[in-house]
């Protein structure tokens, strides 16, 4: 992990303790690569011999920035990228062009309403890319951190942002110190 991103999950960890947000930015990120990938994929591109999609040549700047804050968790979500775009690939290939254009609404209204029921209920305060605009490409690095915490992979994750279970105090905790 690299100092740079260590600074940045210092700073977005303060905008991300409630565990209901941290889950509704997993749904909400997923929703929303998958909406911004899916009409891109729509433009198939070969050059020299490569046959790839616009959707992955816009995408690949943003996944090798991930690899280089952390190889781990890039290549982490690297892997979770090459899904999201089989997906894309696959309701491209047996979704109408008026179908793939109604499901990227879809995707992307449930995946902005996510991140803002998350901010605004949850957590209880503005997105922390309304303060620092880097964090709009944090959230999945953010996310996959979480996991790996979870999973027992990274303690040196946890040391920076929290067990991924215990993010927020929970109502038993409070009490306990009330008595």
């Amino acid at each position: 992990m690299n100092a740079y991103f260590r600074r940045q999950l210092t700073d977005y960890v303060e905008y991300h303790r409630d565990p209901r947000n941290c889950a509704a930015h997993v749904l909400g990120i997923i929703l929303l690569f998958l909406g911004a990938i899916l009409p891109l994929t729509l433009w198939p591109i070969s050059a020299l011999g490569v046959h790839t999609t616009l959707g992955v040549l816009l995408a690949l700047p943003v996944l090798i920035y991930w690899v280089t804050l952390d190889a781990m968790i890039g290549f982490a979500l690297v892997a979770a990228a090459v899904l999201l775009f089989a997906t894309a690939t696959l309701i491209v290939d047996h979704v109408s062009l008026a179908g793939v254009w109604e499901i990227t609404l879809v995707l992307l209204v449930v995946g902005v309403g996510s991140q803002i029921v998350g901010h605004q209920i949850f957590e209880r305060r503005k997105a922390s890319m309304a303060d620092h605009p880097t964090h709009l490409l944090l959230g999945p690095p953010f996310v996959m951190a979480k996991l790996f915490i979870a999973l027992g992979f990274r303690d040196d994750l946890a040391d920076i942002i929290g067990p991924a279970d215990s993010a927020a105090p929970d109502a038993s905790s409070v009490s306990g110190k009330l008595r």
